[in-house]
């Protein structure tokens, strides 16, 4: 991946374990950034609940000692902004959720995010033609998020359920009354492995507030594991 002008941080994001909840969209409407709209699929308002790795992490082009491989574990929404007539479709954090304390305390302070930093731990095991992967995150006690499925990966099928969750391309974050960051994110079309089982036990209560503790009771819409790729992550703007 060559570095070109613009990119602030490139990686690599590994096996992304999604499981997909179409909510209300009133409970979303609090976290909306100035400027966005929900965007929907189907008319279902989904939250992912997402667990991946970063690798090889670099700030423009450089690696941070110990800060280059780690797990990371999100709740997102999804939005879309009209840009001079185009829409440009993107994705709203709840809470992202790494083990690296130098990391959230870039992303709160500089950044407006919403990190939080815990103990976590992930496993990748493949055998035959079966794949799992499973990400695990301490608070009150070890949430755990893991799926099976089969090795063998596919493409996204257009206009599929799959391609709306995956492909947003934007990240919006609100950090001020009516202000809004925007960055993008630069990769190529992922592939997925068809899942054959899953297990969630997860507190959403504890890691993402009461108004999401119903989640824990609920079967997800979709969990999907897809490959991921290398990434770009663009320098942002103020809208």
């Amino acid at each position: 991946m060559n570095i070109s002008k613009g990119v602030f941080l490139t990686a690599e994001w590994r096996k992304l374990a999604l499981a997909n909840y179409s909510v209300d969209k009133n409970i979303l409407l609090k976290y909306l950034p100035p400027h966005t709209e929900l965007d929907d699929w189907n008319g279902k308002y989904y939250v992912s609940l997402v667990g991946f790795m970063f690798v090889d992490v670099k700030l423009k082009g450089l690696k941070i000692p110990y800060h280059d491989t780690f797990e990371e574990v999100n709740l997102r929404f999804y939005v879309k902004y009209n840009e001079n007539g185009v829409w440009k479709r993107g994705v709203v954090f709840i809470k992202e959720i790494v083990p690296k304390p130098a990391i959230t305390f870039i992303a709160n302070t500089i950044y407006k995010e919403n990190y939080q930093t815990l103990p976590m731990k992930h496993l990748w095991i493949e055998q035959g033609n079966q794949l799992e992967v499973e990400y695990q995150w301490k608070t009150k006690h070890w949430n755990k998020f893991s799926v099976i499925a089969s090795s063998k990966a596919e493409q996204i099928a257009l206009n599929s359920e799959e391609e709306f969750i995956t492909e947003h391309y934007w990240g919006y974050t609100k950090i001020g009354i009516n202000k809004t960051s925007e960055y993008g994110v630069e990769h190529p079309r992922w592939e997925v492995y068809p899942v054959q089982d899953y297990t969630i036990d997860v507190d959403f209560g504890t890691n993402y507030g009461e108004e999401f503790s119903f989640l824990a009771k609920v079967k997800p819409d979709s969990v999907m594991l897809a490959e991921g790729s290398e990434i770009r992550v663009l320098k942002g703007k103020k809208i």
